[in-house]
């Protein structure tokens, strides 16, 4: 099993945010403010300076870059204790809640056939957009959703209608899963779980063995899902922001 670091790392891998800048081992990330995790500074590892100069740092970049000054923190981790004690605070007015949770499976728990409508394109759909961003994404949300190098669009059509989407990017041996979306009329349908086992399968045959999600802690029907897939708790992460 992966490390903490090595894990959120991974993570940051698939999910690209426009600007990406080192400061010893953490990142400092902006992606016009398209979602919380390409618009933080990941605090993994030893940033090569005191943390409050790095975070004096993270309020400078997030000035730059027009967005929010925050850092993705691992719950019970050094750094967390090292941030809380240069003054920051936790962010509960995030708008996708404060915490959240990092879960890993083992892809061959729930891979299967692709059932009919269920595909994994190499390229995002019109539709796919609509459900997972919006109608005209924005130059940052094609940048974070669109690029990577292995890069896989699930998508559930029924009578011609885009009825689920997911994403999935391949880092190494792991699927990187985001982005899951089903319309209200097909939850509770099926279509997440067959959109899911397609997506472990396109995973499998691009050399993946195992999963990572990162679920805010309040999407009980997406944690009821995933547990259902065999995926369980990794650790835990949570933003902070300048109190």
């Amino acid at each position: 099993m992966d490390s903490v670091t090595e894990l959120e790392q991974r993570c940051a891998d698939a999910w690209p945010a426009l600007v990406d800048e080192p400061l010893g081992q953490w990142r400092l990330r902006a992606a016009d403010g398209f979602t919380g995790r390409a618009n933080s500074a990941l605090t993994t590892g030893d940033p090569g300076v005191p943390v409050p100069a790095a975070l004096e740092r993270v309020i400078t970049f997030a000035a730059a870059h027009a967005i929010k000054p925050a850092a993705h923190v691992v719950v019970g981790s050094a750094s967390e204790s090292a941030v809380a004690g240069a003054g920051w605070r936790v962010d509960h007015d995030h708008p996708g809640g404060a915490s959240s949770y990092v879960l890993t499976g083992a892809l061959s728990e729930f891979a299967c056939p692709k059932s009919e409508g269920v595909a994994v394109l190499p390229l995002p759909s019109p539709e796919w957009w609509n459900l997972t961003a919006q109608d005209n994404p924005t130059a940052a949300q094609r940048h974070v959703l669109g690029s990577g190098h292995v890069v896989g669009f699930g998508e559930v059509r029924r009578e011609g209608v885009v009825v689920a989407a997911v994403r999935g990017a391949v880092v190494g041996d792991l699927l990187h899963i985001a982005r899951l979306a089903v319309v209200e009329s097909a939850r509770r349908t099926g279509a997440a779980r067959a959109l899911m086992g397609a997506l472990a399968a396109w995973g499998l045959e691009r050399g993946a063995t195992r999963c990572a999600l990162q679920v805010a802690e309040h999407n009980e029907p997406a944690l009821r899902l995933y547990a259902s897939l065999g995926c369980v708790e990794h650790h835990q992460y949570r933003y902070w922001v300048p109190a």
